[in-house]
């Protein structure tokens, strides 16, 4: 059978979603207008809310059908249907470490997802082991309405407390290889530094948990073979853009939260390098910069906090196509940054505290852009453009 091209399913699935969403006669009523008109410097759009009813959701993605699967911290996998509602619970994933910031975390379907062989979920999740625990990547088969065989591909080298940046979140590349970045882990940010410490970095796996054999530490005997990048303290947006290159946003301490082009082998400098202060005493932390090691491509502004990156490839956006949008949880903002030759030309604070923590950001497949909300009721929002 002949495998599709990872752009040639998007448009598949852009079209299954479509006719899930345009076949349903309540798919324009069910959601609910909480702004009806938001005016920015270039697209006036509006915010509809999908679905409530939330706990901590941390992650969503899009069924070919048009309908949403939906991570919750404390462990639970939800569907929403196209239209909204009321999550539904599948049942079938392992016991997660829910202390501090662990739980269910990231989820992404496979880029083949649709053909029957490859119709896998891959989650992120916080693995318990005693009174610590591990950041870890499984998948689990889709079956139609249900979750089928769970299959464990990676966990970190090394268990650890406190439960805290796990990082964790998973992004495709065009050669169907995933990244998983993986946080210090909080206790020891020196292991962002260290050679055989998976903490502090960001992975290249097959989808299968393997290795690559391209990966830019293969042949170094003290390094080990998984990561990728080093020197990140707790990558929390990650997104390949249409050109295959991925971008990350992470947390600093005290401010000095960033935006980073990962490139194999770099060093992005934590805890050496830092644009943050420490939180006990608001000095500074490392130096600012440092040869040998990359420096942010962007520092936001203040004590952003952020979760969730996305590009936005629809052209029903108009200007933002092929900008990134970057979600925050303590500034409850959404950032619009214009990229030119790899460096932040503009940027501009989208949301400012409407919807609250925003802990996704997603483009999805029907030209709309998506929206998770971090709180013990927390929801689906959906930005469309305004007439």
């Amino acid at each position: 059978m002949r495998r599709l091209s990872t752009p040639a399913l998007r448009q598949r699935w852009l079209t299954a979603a479509l006719f899930g969403l345009l076949s349903s006669s309540a798919s324009v009523s069910a959601a609910e207008i909480v702004e009806e008109r938001i005016e920015s410097d270039q697209v006036a759009f509006s915010i509809e809310k999908i679905a409530g009813g939330l706990e901590h959701p941390w992650s969503v993605t899009f069924l070919p059908d048009g309908r949403f699967l939906v991570s919750e911290r404390p462990g639970q996998l939800s569907i929403i249907e196209a239209d909204g509602g009321e999550p539904r619970a599948l049942d079938g994933l392992p016991e997660v470490s829910q202390r501090g910031q662990g739980g269910l975390l990231d989820i992404a379907l496979h880029p083949e997802f649709g053909d029957g062989e490859h119709d896998w979920i891959y989650f992120t999740w916080s693995k318990p082991d005693g009174d610590n625990s591990r950041s870890a990547l499984s998948r689990v088969k889709w079956q139609g309405d249900e979750l089928g065989d769970v299959e464990h591909l990676f966990e970190q080298d090394r268990a650890s407390s406190p439960g805290r940046h796990y990082g964790s979140r998973i992004a495709w590349l065009p050669d169907d290889t995933l990244l998983m970045s993986i946080g210090d882990r909080g206790n020891e940010p020196p292991r962002a530094q260290a050679d055989d410490d998976h903490a502090g970095s960001t992975l290249r796996l097959t989808d299968t948990g393997g290795v690559p054999d391209d990966n830019p530490f293969v042949d170094e005997p003290d390094t080990l073979d998984e990561i990728y990048t080093q020197g990140n303290r707790n990558i929390q947006g990650l997104v390949v853009r249409q050109n295959g290159d991925p971008w990350a946003t992470e947390h600093g301490p005290r401010t000095g939260d960033e935006l980073n082009r990962l490139t194999a082998g770099d060093n992005y400098g934590w805890p050496e390098v830092s644009r943050g202060n420490d939180y006990a005493t608001n000095e500074p932390i490392g130096e600012t910069s440092k040869s040998g090691m990359v420096d942010p491509v962007h520092v936001f502004e203040g004590r952003f906090a952020p979760s969730g990156l996305a590009e936005v490839t629809s052209s029903a956006f108009g200007e933002w196509q092929g900008q990134l949008l970057a979600g925050g949880l303590g500034s409850e903002q959404l950032v619009r940054l214009a990229l030119e030759d790899n460096q932040v030309a503009a940027q501009e604070v989208i949301l400012d505290g409407e919807l609250g923590r925003l802990r996704d950001v997603r483009q999805g497949p029907d030209e709309a852009i998506y929206l998770l909300t971090d709180a013990a009721d927390g929801a689906l929002y959906r930005l469309r453009p305004a007439e």
